[in-house]
């Protein structure tokens, strides 16, 4: 991924999209071509030297049965947004202005590993419930289900780890625009109620 320096994201930064990202892309490339399936992780950083990230594909998902040729692929996703010229009060100034999209992304590189095990996915499962309905005023629990019921869903399903060899980070939020830029972008979105872009952008700008 090309990363200019000011887009670089410390470790920080990239440890905590880990771990509150929604879903992210699982790209493997296998000897008939690429293939990519949509899924939430969880991020486990005790696992291996450098973290893994621990999901499930539906079974019939041929993806977890394809040989990977390579290091698999994550990308994992925080907040994005289109930048309007309009924003900046540069566009008064000089007019020398041009739309942008704000984004932080990281690519997640590592050893693909199956877990074909119901005890495994049953543990994955009971993490990835746990974490989304934390928030929830009434968190729902597997145990809210019959156990029966659990254990077919749990028959469905494939759990697959990315181990992680190397990770490349980059939130690219206006770092590069002068201050008051900066702040009519933060107005901007806000506006529009993305607060989430809206606050990624005041964070990555707020030095000291």
């Amino acid at each position: 991924m090309y990363v200019p320096g000011h887009f670089a994201m410390d470790e920080p930064a990239v440890r905590d999209l880990l771990v509150h990202h929604g879903a992210a892309d699982l790209v493997t490339a296998t000897p008939d071509g690429l293939l990519a399936t949509l899924l939430p992780f969880v991020f486990d950083p005790d696992a291996g030297e450098r973290g893994a990230l621990l999901g499930h594909v539906a079974r019939n998902n041929d993806q977890w049965r394809r040989e990977v040729v390579g290091e698999a692929l994550v990308i994992v996703r925080g907040p994005d947004a289109y930048v309007s010229p309009g924003w900046y009060a540069s566009k008064a100034e000089h007019g020398r202005v041009v739309p942008t999209w704000n984004y932080v992304t990281a690519h997640v590189y590592g050893e693909l590993v199956v877990h074909d095990d119901p005890v495994w996915v049953e543990a994955l499962v009971r993490r990835l419930t746990g974490k989304h309905e934390a928030s929830l005023p009434h968190p729902w629990s597997v145990d809210d289900a019959p156990p029966a019921f659990v254990a077919g869903q749990l028959r469905a399903i494939v759990g697959v780890e990315l181990r992680i060899t190397r990770i490349e980070a980059k939130a690219k939020l206006s770092q590069n625009r002068p201050e008051a830029d900066v702040e009519g972008v933060v107005a901007g979105l806000d506006s529009r109620g993305d607060h989430a872009g809206a606050e990624a952008v005041r964070a990555a700008n707020t030095h000291g």
